[in-house]
Order: structure tokens, then sequence, then C-alpha cells
């Protein structure tokens, strides 16, 4: 997913604070459901709610101002109601932040650990 650092990502010195990393991250794993036909609001009105339950993150080097970033979500790995995934921030093809985030699917009211909706699931398995 591309995208680009603005002034409102930086610190003042022009360097991207660190948990704006994050939430690039955050919305590539959102463009990875919409590439697979689902999104957080209609996972919600399911009754479906994903949340961070793991996160390892190292930076590598800083990303500035008006840089041109490519962040990544893949797949690591996943179980009947969790879902790990590799991420990773670039500039010009080096990497800048790497993390491995761990993803929870949980019933939106009772906040308790819940199985992947079906069609979730399908994708999922392959």
């Amino acid at each position: 997913m591309p995208l680009r650092v603005y002034i409102e990502d930086t610190d003042a010195g022009g360097i991207v604070y660190y948990v704006n990393y994050l939430k690039y991250m955050e919305r590539a794993r959102s463009e990875w459901l919409r590439h697979h036909g689902f999104t957080q609001r209609e996972l919600l009105e399911a009754g479906i709610q994903l949340v961070v339950h793991r996160l390892e993150c190292r930076y590598a080097k800083p990303a500035r101002l008006d840089d041109e970033l490519n962040v990544s979500a893949a797949v690591l790995s996943h179980g009947r109601c969790r879902l790990s995934f590799v991420q990773t921030v670039m500039r010009d093809g080096e990497p800048l932040c790497e993390a491995r985030v761990d993803i929870a699917c949980l019933d939106a009211v009772r906040l308790k650990p819940t199985p992947w909706p079906p069609a979730l699931a399908a994708v999922l398995n392959g």
C-alpha cells in the first residue's frame, strides 16, 4: 500500500514519529481485508471485532517528511480465532520498520475470542 509522509506524521525534526508506523500498518491490514471483500464496519455490524493481541516491532531506519513509502501486510499464520501478519514499511524497497502483528477475532458484545466468520475463514484457508 503506497503512502506519503505528511507534516502531521513527523516530529519537530521532520522524522516520522514512531507510533505512526503502527498506524500505517493498521491501514495496510484494513486494505488487506478490503481486498478480500471485507470491511471493518461490516465486521462490526456482524458482531465481530478485530483487535491487536500482540505486536513485535523493529525500527531500522527513519522515514522523513515527503518520503514515499510502501506498507505491506502478509498473513504469516492463522488459527480458529487468531491471525498473524508480517508487515514491513519500506522506502525505495529498503525496510524501515518490520513487525509481526497478531490479531484476535472477538465477539464484539462479549469481547471474548470467537471463530472467524465463515466467509473470512474461507479466505484464510485458501
